[in-house]
């Protein structure tokens, strides 16, 4: 059962009274603009510069961990009823605002004139009724439009949209977000969406090469990463079987620091911001692989990474460090397959940096079947119980589900601190 964090109470209660009260009744916009040329833009919010310190959250209840972290601006992928922007306010937020549009790869089709418009009349009734908001900070037009598309005719609904919220607000950029990018997807954006101020750019693994990736565009067009984190379960090596392999949470923390100290901060001036992805959690191929919260709520090392990026300072407590986890003497790269109903023995290597007393919890889950792509929702896979012998040590024996099939062994480590380490290990039951 997921536990609430104290911040997920309090914040609740926030969001309650100022929906309540109309906190921000009476105040006005904030205005946002780019300044600077190439290789020099600048965000800019009340005339001030704007360094965005960002992360991505679905959930209100994640909204006060991020400011208490270090951030100052979260990002969404949907408006729902507009509370968030009334407790990002509360809490010193800024909000990048995404008007959901309507992808092709989930059946709309933009050569459907009367839906297009119908699109366009939602997304200009969203306008009014937000773009006054003191927290707003940028609006964007769709989520990775580009995934899976043929029609260029998209990008054509963009730009009447961003020449809608133009008119109607002076204040606030537009932009529109990509899976990835190409010299060929920024020239397609660039020729039928001319409207948009920058363009924002999602990235995983390929953040590693990001500087490459921008010598192909057009320098003249400012740019912001709206998603970095961990290396995506697409691009990693998968076992015998297609299961993605993992990386454990310190290796995740690792590739966030890299990622921010090595590609982002040196591209500042090209980039005018970031947000990293996720703050909270979500199952999307396991429930650890891309929150850096576990679903009990415990933050993790990537938590502390982005903590002294934003701040430059470490939390006062640090989450637990992984140092290796096997299952019957092997590592998840091993492509492990073991025997129906026989016993194996797995184990941890934690390190707590504070000397914390640690507990551990170890979950056998079957594997996901989810073909989804883009972060669509899904299903959690079932856990299976009764397999582990103590499952609150660091060395455990498991006996192997009787039924053949593709499987995951989790482990958790916990330091009683609200922080914790995680790592799996993909295995097979085989006959």
């Amino acid at each position: 059962m997921t536990r609430l964090r104290p911040w997920d109470v309090r914040a609740a209660m926030a969001c309650s009274l100022l929906l309540a009260v109309g906190a921000v009744a009476g105040e006005g916009p904030i205005p946002v603009e780019i300044r600077g040329g190439p290789g020099d833009f600048a965000l800019y919010r009340g005339g001030e510069p704007y360094p965005i310190r960002g992360a991505g959250a679905e959930t209100l209840g994640d909204l006060e961990s991020l400011a208490h972290y270090g951030g100052n601006s979260v990002r969404t992928w949907r408006v729902g009823d507009g509370s968030v922007l009334d407790l990002a306010h509360e809490l010193g937020l800024s909000v990048a605002l995404c008007i959901e549009i309507a992808r092709e790869r989930h059946g709309f089709d933009y050569d459907d004139a009367e839906a297009v418009a119908r699109q366009f009349e939602q997304a200009r009734e969203t306008v009014l009724a937000y773009r006054d908001h003191p927290a707003l900070l940028v609006w964007m037009i769709g989520n990775e439009l580009n995934l899976e598309y043929q029609n260029p005719r998209v990008y054509d609904a963009v730009n009447d949209i961003s020449k809608m919220i133009h008119e109607l607000d002076p204040h606030h950029p537009t932009t529109t977000t990509t899976a990835g990018m190409s010299a060929e997807l920024a020239g397609v954006i660039r020729e039928r969406a001319p409207d948009l101020d920058f363009l924002s750019i999602q990235v995983y693994g390929d953040v590693f090469i990001l500087p490459e990736m921008l010598d192909a565009l057009d320098p003249e067009l400012p740019l912001m990463v709206t998603e970095w984190g961990t290396i995506g379960h697409w691009e990693v090596s998968p076992t015998e079987w297609g299961a993605p392999i993992e990386l454990d949470s310190s290796a995740k923390a690792d590739t966030y620091r890299r990622a921010h100290d090595q590609m982002l901060a040196p591209l500042e001036g090209r980039l005018i911001g970031n947000y990293a992805f996720l703050w909270g959690q979500k199952q999307e191929r396991t429930p650890t692989w891309y929150g850096v919260f576990t679903p009990n709520g415990e933050r993790t090392e990537a938590v502390d990474v982005l903590n002294r990026a934003w701040t430059g300072q470490w939390p006062p407590n640090r989450a637990p460090r992984i140092g290796s986890m096997r299952l019957d003497r092997r590592g998840a790269g091993h492509s492990v397959r073991l025997r129906p109903s026989e016993s194996y023995s797995a184990g941890v290597l934690v390190d707590d940096p504070d000397g914390d007393p640690l507990t551990f919890d170890w979950r056998i889950m079957a594997e996901s079947t989810a073909t989804q792509t883009g972060g669509d929702i899904e299903a959690v896979p079932p856990e299976l119980t009764g397999l582990i012998a103590e499952p609150d040590s660091g060395q455990i024996s498991l006996r192997a589900p009787a039924n053949p099939g593709a499987y995951r062994l989790f482990v958790y480590a916990t330091d009683g601190q609200g922080a914790a380490a995680h790592a799996n290990i993909p295995f097979y039951v085989d006959p």
